[in-house]
C-alpha cells in the first residue's frame, strides 16, 4: 500500500517540520536497520508535505556531557551546538535506535543527555523551550525490549517539555533471540504488518498532535512559566508574594 492515498488529501502538513536522529552505531554508508524503519515513517511524512530531515548522530563528533556547549567544558569540539539548533526548528523529534542487551543504544542516551542539557533554556513565553513540540520513537532490533526502550525514551522526552501523543512509538525485533535484522534478506521486518500499523499511527498521530499545538500556539503559557515562577508569581499555590 502507498505511503499517501486520495483519503489523505484533507490532510496536509506543509507548516510542520520533523526532524529523525537514527542512533544506529554504524557510520554512514554502512547499512542501519534503525534507518530502514525511520524510512517507512519519514515517506508517510513527506507524502503529505512535512519538512524531514534525517540525522545520524555517531557520523557528529558530540561530545558526552550534560551542558549546552561542552568545548567550555574541556572538549576540543563538539557538534552538539548545531545540532541543537536543527532540534529546535522541528517541530516533530523521533529518536530512532536499536536496542543493545534490552535496552537503548549508548548513542541514544548520548542525545538523551545532549537534549537534557538545554532543557533549562527557556523560551520566549518563559517556558522551558521543549515546550509546543511533540516527540515519538522508533526501536529496531533481533532481541525483546521494544516497550523497555520506548518507555525510557518517550518518558525522557515529556519530561524534558515534549508532548507526547498517543501511540507514539514503534519497533520490529523478529523473532525472539539472535536472528536477522530488520533489512536483512528473508527477515519480513519491511512486510511486518503490525510494525507498519504501528509505525504509521505513530506517524500519523505526531503529525496530527505537532499541527494542533503549532496553530494554536503552543502549551498555553499560564502557570507553567519558570521565569513567572522565579520572579514569585505562582498561579494555583500558596504564596503570600503572588501579585
Amino acid at each position: 500500500m502507498a505511503a499517501s492515498s486520495s483519503t489523505d488529501a484533507p490532510y496536509r502538513f506543509d507548516d510542520l517540520t520533523a526532524l529523525y536522529v537514527n542512533c544506529t552505531l554504524k557510520p554512514s554508508p554502512q547499512l542501519s536497520h534503525t534507518q530502514g524503519l525511520i524510512y517507512k515513517s519519514r515517506a508517510i511524512m513527506d507524502a503529505v508535505g512535512v519538512t524531514t530531515e534525517v540525522i545520524r548522530a555517531v557520523d557528529h563528533d558530540i561530545a558526552p556531557g550534560v551542558y549546552p556547549d561542552m568545548t567550555q567544558h574541556g572538549f576540543a569540539t563538539d557538534a552538539w551546538p548545531g545540532l541543537y539548533e536543527k532540534v529546535m526548528a522541528a517541530d516533530i523529534l523521533v529518536l530512532a535506535g536499536p536496542i543493545w542487551l534490552g535496552d537503548n543504544s549508548s548513542v541514544t542516551k548520548q542525545i538523551i543527555e545532549r537534549l537534557y542539557a538545554c532543557s533549562s533554556l527557556l523560551n520566549s513565553q518563559g517556558q522551558y523551550a521543549y515546550y509546543g513540540r511533540v516527540g515519538g520513537c522508533l526501536i529496531t532490533g533481533n532481541e525483546d525490549g521494544v516497550k523497555h526502550c520506548a518507555m525510557n525514551v518517550l518518558y525522557s522526552l515529556q519530561h524534558l517539555g515534549y508532548t507526547i501523543p498517543p501511540q507514539a512509538d514503534a519497533g520490529w525485533i523478529g523473532a525472539a533471540g539472535p536472528g536477522p535484522s530488520y533489512l536483512d534478506p528473508g527477515s519480513g521486518g519491511p512486510e511486518n504488518d503490525f510494525t507498519n500499523r504501528n509505525t504509521s499511527f505513530m506517524t500519523w498521530n505526531l503529525m496530527h498532535l505537532a499541527a494542533l499545538l503549532k496553530r494554536s500556539g503552543g502549551i498555553p503559557a499560564h502557570g507553567n512559566q519558570r521565569s513567572q515562577w522565579d520572579a514569585g508569581c505562582r498561579p494555583g499555590a500558596d504564596n503570600p508574594e503572588h501579585r
